[in-house]
């Protein structure tokens, strides 16, 4: 059976819930010791430890210090902060269609200074043009079977691409060789744009990486995903969307990018792995 939002939402406060449960038990204190340190009930204590009563910041806060952990607050207020938004499913973010999907992340496309973004499936949204594009959202419209507002959602696409030319911004981008042979769209589509990312590596912002199907791996091909500054992931699974803000799980996608980057090839020999595609399209 799918997992709901809110079973993954209860899942996600249990994780909370144990690392708390951790830190009393690493610094040898009993429920009735946290409570009388943190000024709260046994009963408090117990139930955030079993993840029936969200805790607030100032919670958590008290629950470090009691244990002698106060660096370990900020990395658990973030990731509580988190919990309600942190997994939402496709079906919810896109019920009226693609259009508001694009438009909404333009707000946070606009203050990223400096955008990590891997690949592993498709040609990065940032990248694409609008016939890749609009074969790409066809195939998400008619898969998840939501309303078709593919045009107006291309277009809002192409609008919020506006920051690859614009602005104080920075990409580097990897992708996947295999990226380059999926097919959206016909022959002239994929085309035009494995063209389109020639040109767009010659942008002074963009650096683009391919990792060749050969290359001896560093890590493993991951899911897709995005990093906007230090502050905060975005990972794309078939089910859901992920956002990922609690410092420590930031720093793991940032090390992953960093993996796949040492792996990747730029310049003249990622634009011959890119004339090669072209070619293979006869």
């Amino acid at each position: 059976m799918p997992t709901s939002p809110s079973s993954s939402v209860q899942a996600a406060r249990e994780v909370i819930a144990v690392r708390l449960r951790d830190l009393r038990l690493d610094a040898g204190l009993s429920g009735r010791d946290l409570g009388a340190r943190a000024g709260w009930s046994v009963a408090k204590s117990s139930r955030i430890e079993n993840a029936r009563t969200p805790p607030s910041d100032a919670d958590i806060r008290a629950w470090c210090r009691a244990c002698g952990a106060e660096d370990q607050a900020a990395d658990l207020i973030a990731a509580n902060r988190t919990v309600e938004s942190m997994y939402v499913q496709w079906r919810r973010k896109q019920r009226t269609g693609l259009r508001r999907l694009q438009e909404s992340s333009v707000p946070l496309f606009e203050r990223t200074r400096h955008f990590r973004v891997y690949c592993s499936n498709v040609i990065p949204g940032l990248l694409q043009t609008d016939t890749y594009a609009t074969a790409l959202l066809s195939a998400i419209t008619e898969f998840r079977q939501i309303p078709n507002d593919v045009a107006e959602a291309v277009e809002a696409r192409m609008a919020r691409s506006h920051v690859i030319r614009e602005g104080d911004h920075r990409f580097a981008m990897i992708v996947e060789e295999d990226v380059l042979y999926y097919g959206f769209g016909d022959a002239e589509v994929m085309a035009g744009q494995l063209g389109y990312l020639l040109a767009v590596m010659t942008l002074p912002a963009v650096s683009l990486g391919i990792i060749p199907r050969t290359a001896p791996r560093r890590i493993w091909p991951l899911e897709t995903f995005m990093v906007f500054d230090e502050h905060e992931a975005s990972v794309e699974l078939l089910a859901a969307a992920v956002t990922v803000s609690a410092p420590s799980d930031v720093q793991l996608y940032i090390k992953a990018f960093s993996e796949l980057a040492e792996t990747a090839v730029y310049g003249a020999r990622a634009r011959a792995l890119i004339a090669e595609a072209i070619r293979s399209l006869g």
